[in-house]
């Protein structure tokens, strides 16, 4: 069997369809895929007149060619009817639908800015992201327009309404899809290169606002075949006389399309290549069951959460789940016993796992089958074929191996920089490289491991949590004299979020007067589950930082 090595070198070699080269830009040199289309939009064209099944959704089933056909005829109502031009900002806001996946298609083929909107976010989210990204038009559907129409009446964007309710009357400025798309109508001709912007997909702030991270057309297609040549990497490395399972690949999308994995590695990589991607209208552990049997999906990709609900379904073995050949994702770190129980449960499903952001198209170390159940607390080797990670000490200098540091990223998926925000780009961004804010190690394998986060953060389910921004809203309360908000481990989520509160004296608060006030505040996995309060002060250091570290111990025992 080829070493992890060996085979990174052949499948990146002269003359393979993974053949990499060096590219310096604006002098920083990246190794780059030489074959990789220039634009998501030639991406897009090569799925024009193909009547294969692309989207099963529900009961719906939908090919390449219809998907096009309406993504041609939206494009040319937000470039006619909408006076949508190149670079203009373009959001989506809106659970997992075909209509998501046309809308991003359109929007991306007339050289717009597509901005995806969190699905979760409450009205004053939605209000600073449309206002701040200052979107020329909005797609939404029925749940989020009553959530959108507010804010986008005070800006002036007009909506295009997805799958609404036609017995509800229509607010001011909402336009059902249907109304304003007309069939047939031919995408428009737009110059767009690989340097044009492409996507804005909003990450959660230190500050409590989330930032915008622009991505071009280039770093996706970049990342988009980074994620192609890892299959191609594992298959190299087979023993000799093994092979797949010949069954054409399949995915299930069972994470959000506006997060980067459910996106880039999910979504585009079926359009790019041409699989089935069965979508779930909602995560329901029995459902995605019998979808994986009813589809022979192959491919599996989530968060850790969502494969413990797998193996825990008390319905599990009735199922047939032997198409699987991939099971994991990303989002968080899995606990090795689920590793040892994706490896025992499945036939031929093996665990795998990805360490990306969307700060590089979620693409990064990966680590998969006989690497994973041997180092299940590793999230890969390094380098890729395709990006170059360091370990890097407070004063930016290179650490040796088994050395901990923070780790830093160079590579051509990774964002340009963030929306209108060139202090924060410049922080980030440093000589071409990425500053990620996680703290690791990589011992003398290669092997990547994680151990920390330089960034006030709580992994819930996949989703980042910030806590500036959940101690900002708390803040609000009167009651509040100060507040403490971090992350506690849970088994199912990873970590769930929970705060500590000292109240002012003579006040009064309790978890759910806390709960209730930030309903309109925050989206609701942002929320505190668990909620201490009290009316002593919480522990700091000399420097009169709080010690968060020691808070899980101490009020969560």
């Amino acid at each position: 069997m080829l070493t992890m090595k060996e085979a990174v070198a052949a499948v990146g070699a002269a003359g393979q369809p993974f053949e990499v080269h060096d590219v310096t830009v604006d002098g920083v040199t990246n190794r780059m895929f030489k074959n990789a289309p220039a634009t998501v939009r030639d991406l897009f064209d090569t799925a024009r007149g193909l009547d294969q099944t692309f989207i099963v959704y529900e009961d719906e089933e939908w090919s390449f060619a219809k998907v096009m056909q309406e993504a041609d005829a939206l494009g040319a109502a937000l470039v006619n009817r909408y006076g949508v031009a190149a670079g203009d900002r373009v959001g989506i806001a809106m659970r997992n639908l075909p209509e998501w996946i046309v809308s991003f298609a359109a929007i991306l083929s007339i050289g717009a800015i597509s901005v995806s909107l969190n699905a979760w976010w409450t009205e004053d989210e939605i209000e600073y992201a449309l206002n701040d990204a200052q979107l020329s038009v909005l797609l939404a559907d029925a749940e989020r327009v009553e959530r959108a129409k507010g804010p986008c009446q005070r800006a002036g964007v007009p909506i295009i309404g997805v799958r609404l309710d036609e017995s509800a009357p229509l607010a001011p400025g909402v336009t059902p899809w249907a109304d304003a798309v007309e069939p047939g109508a031919p995408m428009p001709n737009v110059d767009i290169t690989s340097s044009t912007d492409a996507t804005i997909l909003y990450t959660s702030g230190t500050t409590g606002f989330p930032k915008g991270a622009v991505s071009t057309h280039g770093a996706i297609c970049q990342s988009i075949m980074a994620f192609a040549s890892s299959s191609s990497i594992i298959d190299a490395r087979r023993e000799p006389g093994e092979k797949g399972s010949g069954m054409a690949p399949c995915f299930i999308l069972i994470v959000p399309l506006f997060h980067v994995t459910g996106c880039i590695p999910v979504m585009m990589s079926c359009f790019s290549w041409h699989f089935k991607l069965v979508m779930m209208h909602r995560w329901e552990p029995e459902r995605a069951l019998q979808l994986i049997e009813r589809h022979r999906v192959t491919n599996f990709v989530g968060v850790p959460t969502q494969s413990w609900d797998l193996l825990e379904c008390p319905a599990f073995s009735k199922y047939d789940t032997s198409s699987l050949g991939a099971v994991g994702g990303g989002g968080a770190p899995a606990p090795p016993t689920l590793v040892a129980r994706v490896e025992k449960s499945f036939s031929r499903g093996r665990p795998s796992l990805g360490y990306g952001m969307t700060e590089t198209n979620a693409y990064g170390p990966g680590n998969y089958g006989d690497d994973y159940v041997s180092h299940p607390t590793s999230t890969g080797r390094t380098p890729t074929i395709v990006m170059d990670v360091d370990v890097r000490d407070p004063e930016r200098n290179s650490l040796g191996r088994n050395a901990n540091g923070e780790i830093w990223m160079k590579s051509p998926t990774m964002i340009r920089g963030y929306w209108r925000q060139p202090e924060a780009t410049a922080a980030t961004i440093v000589d071409g490289w990425l500053r990620t804010g996680d703290l690791g190690r990589i011992d003398d394998e290669g092997f990547l491991f994680i151990e920390d986060r330089v960034k006030d953060m709580i992994l819930r389910g996949g989703e980042n949590v910030y806590s500036a921004e959940v101690e900002a809203a708390i803040y609000e309360l009167a009651a509040v004299h100060e507040a403490a908000v971090f992350g506690v481990a849970h088994e199912r989520l990873g970590e769930e979020v929970a705060c500590v509160i000292m109240v002012k004296h003579g006040a009064s608060l309790t978890s759910e007067q806390v709960q209730n006030s930030l309903k309109d505040r925050l989206a609701s996995f942002k929320i505190p589950t668990r909620i201490v309060v009290t009316s002593e002060p919480l522990p700091r250091n000399a420097a009169g930082k709080f010690l968060k570290r020691e808070m899980p111990a101490r009020y969560f025992p």
